[in-house]
């Protein structure tokens, strides 16, 4: 034990690069914005799988969208999902984080400088990938419990809750059915790899306009700003992959896989289709990111902060 005064002894061993300050706060931050902005995810999922079949509801934009469920099913209509997404939300943030952290502080072991940003684009990958094994079943029952439509009758009826909904899709699905949209969701690993690259470059590169030290916190509108712009940044860049994986995901609709549902929509609908619900996606995940990482950076510079002292 370090006596008064001292530093702790540096930490040694497998372990030395984790920090669960990190799971923690990266499960807070995911947890707040999702309660906070879960209808807007609900629109954007109804507007994704838009394809043309007559039981789904027709929406003229994101208002009449979230007024035609109120009126049907009052806030708890508005709130269809939330548990698998909260739980999803919450693990994917908090476990994204503490791998992602992990992963940088083994490759910036014994260095002098910074990463690259090909080596936080990697790291962030391998984070989102590790990531996305433990939480797509929590996806695939988030998608299921969004799309149980008024009128449909036996689809309404289908699901009870997030519990009854996976043992539903085990038991009559099995694992495979567990982790549908599985690979688009890897591809969908380049989404959080590019944000990531571009908000540690961008704190970087602010920082160093400030004549800061390059890990120096920021300010809450800081890190909203720098949140914004990377989050914006990689919506653009992937958001195809999630209309694909919310497709697959769908109980309504028959896949043979990734590629049908490409030439499909594609076929159809065309290039629209891969952007279809991008408006109330970059409402909603917009000011979600900006809380999340604002509640993530806050709690773990507190946390690890009380560790050192």
């Amino acid at each position: 034990m370090a006596g008064p005064g001292r530093a702790p002894p540096p930490r040694t061993g497998l372990f030395r690069h984790v920090r669960y300050e990190t799971l923690v706060a990266g499960v807070s931050g995911g947890v707040l914005s999702n309660l906070a902005l879960h209808p807007l995810d609900l629109v954007k999922v109804r507007f994704a799988v838009s394809d043309g079949l007559e039981l789904r509801p027709k929406y003229k934009g994101i208002l009449h969208c979230l007024t035609t469920i109120w009126k049907l099913d009052g806030v708890r209509g508005l709130y269809q999902g939330v548990t698998p997404n909260v739980w999803g939300a919450g693990l994917s943030w908090g476990l994204y984080f503490f791998f992602y952290n992990a992963i940088k502080s083994y490759k910036t072991e014994g260095k002098a400088t910074q990463l690259e940003a090909t080596e936080y684009l990697v790291s962030a990958a391998e984070a989102g990938a590790m990531t996305l094994c433990l939480t797509n079943p929590l996806w695939v029952t988030k998608t299921r419990l969004m799309l149980q439509y008024e009128g449909d009758v036996n689809s309404k009826r289908q699901y009870k809750g997030m519990l009854d909904t996976l043992v539903k899709i085990y038991k009559n699905e099995g694992v495979r059915g567990l982790y549908k949209g599985f690979v688009p969701g890897l591809f969908g690993t380049s989404h959080g790899a590019l944000q990531f690259m571009a908000y540690e470059l961008l704190k970087l590169e602010y920082n160093k306009h400030m004549k800061r030290l390059p890990e120096a916190q920021l300010s809450t509108l800081e890190y909203i700003s720098v949140a914004a712009l990377s989050k914006i940044f990689a919506v653009a860049a992937t958001y195809p992959y999630q209309v694909v994986r919310a497709r697959l995901q769908d109980q309504h609709n028959l896949y043979e896989g990734v590629m049908d549902v490409i030439s499909r929509t594609w076929r159809k609908e065309g290039v629209h289709g891969f952007y279809k619900g991008i408006v109330p996606n970059l409402i909603r995940v917009t000011p979600a990111c900006c809380i999340t990482f604002v509640v993530y950076e806050n709690v773990s510079h507190f946390l690890l902060g009380f560790r050192e002292e």
